[in-house]
């Protein structure tokens, strides 16, 4: 295995995700955080020589001005996460990767998430979609040259985006560069604007988040042009993942839903920017698709999700199933999922760093359609169910673990 250095590039770098993948990785590389949640530490991906933690060094753009320890006290505080002894161990890594944060783009982000900005990225409104590809590409190379990394890894965390309005959904690259190179204004978010920027650079691309990202056909064409990795959409962490697990359970006993609903409340930052209704309206079509691709059919649905400031990260997940079982008898199950928002994804998010940097060593190029199990709404062809999914996931580790 190669030991070298091993550039992971955070968007919305001071976020909760990024804050709490930032702790994380600090501190197993300082060898005091367990790896428990970890995927890749289960024993079946022991054998391929994945990159060890000690290689990753974190940079990233963010459109706030704060820093990792203060993120991390918010969390502390508010949430009760963390241990005190485990931040006062990571503190001078933190701080060190903090100077690795550049000022993010606000380009298509909505007018919510535009009031986070610090006056750095303030500074930036107007900024022509070439000039802030331009930018952030620097910002990365000059960040990978620094830290003298072999690859780097872009990985998008930032807030939900308002969803793409444009014809730009169905144009090819030739047509959209063209129109980023001349315009004005972008016909697509600051998520396909890093996402552009990384491929330029040779860099793979992950989205965890429900936004737009690389998950264009432009994207797509563009990404294999210049033989990069990319994968997505809005990494599966809670209710979705549930649905994923017991939707099979009623298809495979031939018990009829009837109706699904699932009340959502939390109260971090990205609960925020989710209380605007048209941010909103991307998450909810990002949880609500997976029924009707289980189940052949489309029982009536309701997915809310509610900003409750007083939740901190904690987000909580009720769920009633009515369906109809043999003679026509109606029953229901409900389920409860609470945990911490930001412990659930940060571990999936360094798994698919870890993941992806493996395939990038295999000399692969384009869209990692063995990577669904992650996703709520994953790109390319994939099995809806989380058990497939994860059967994909094995036998690409048993593929690659056959390879010399």
């Amino acid at each position: 295995m190669s030991q070298e250095r091993i550039g992971l590039w955070l968007i919305g770098a001071w976020g909760g995700v990024s804050t709490t993948a930032a702790v994380g990785l600090a501190g197993l590389q300082a060898g005091v955080a367990p790896e428990t949640a970890l995927v890749t530490s289960l024993p079946k991906f022991a054998r391929l020589k994945l990159a060890d933690w000690s290689q990753f060094v974190i940079g990233g753009h963010e459109i706030r001005e704060t820093n990792y320890a203060a993120e991390a006290e918010v969390l502390y505080q508010n949430s009760r996460v963390f241990d005190r002894d485990l931040l006062n161990a990571v503190a001078s890594r933190l701080a060190e990767w903090d100077k690795n944060i550049r000022p993010g783009t606000l380009i298509n982000v909505g007018s919510t998430i535009e009031k986070f900005a610090g006056p750095k990225t303030a500074a930036t409104r107007g900024e022509k979609p070439a000039a802030a590809i331009k930018r952030i590409r620097t910002d990365i190379e000059e960040f990978k040259k620094a830290n003298d990394c072999a690859h780097v890894i872009v990985l998008y965390l930032s807030s939900t985006e308002p969803p793409l309005e444009s014809d730009a959904s169905s144009w090819d690259w030739a047509k959209l560069s063209a129109a980023l190179a001349s315009g004005e204004s972008s016909p697509v978010p600051a998520s396909t604007i890093y996402a552009i920027a990384a491929f330029e650079l040779g860099c793979s691309f992950v989205n965890f988040t429900p936004s737009v990202g690389s998950n264009l056909p432009a994207l797509e064409e563009f990404a294999l042009k210049q033989k990069c990795l990319h994968v997505g959409r809005d990494g599966k962490t809670g209710e979705t993942l549930m649905k994923a697990v017991l939707a099979p359970m009623f298809a495979a006993r031939n018990l009829k839903v009837m109706s699904w609903v699932g009340h959502n409340i939390f109260g971090n930052m990205d609960g925020k920017v989710l209380d605007d209704p048209i941010n909103k309206a991307n998450k909810v079509r990002s949880k609500d698709h997976l029924l009707t691709e289980i189940l052949g059919y489309k029982p009536q649905t309701l997915v809310s999700i509610e900003y409750i400031e007083s939740m901190g990260d904690w987000k909580t997940a009720w769920d009633h199933i009515h369906f109809e079982g043999f003679l026509g008898t109606k029953m229901s199950l409900q389920f409860t999922w609470q945990g911490c928002d930001s412990l659930l994804a940060a571990p999936l998010a360094l798994d698919l760093v870890r993941l992806t940097e493996r395939e990038h060593r295999r000399g692969n190029a384009g869209v990692m359609n063995h990577l669904a199990a992650f996703f709520k709404s994953p790109m390319g062809p994939h099995e809806p169910e989380f058990a497939k999914q994860f059967i994909v996931l094995e036998k690409w580790a048993d593929e690659v673990a056959a390879q010399p």
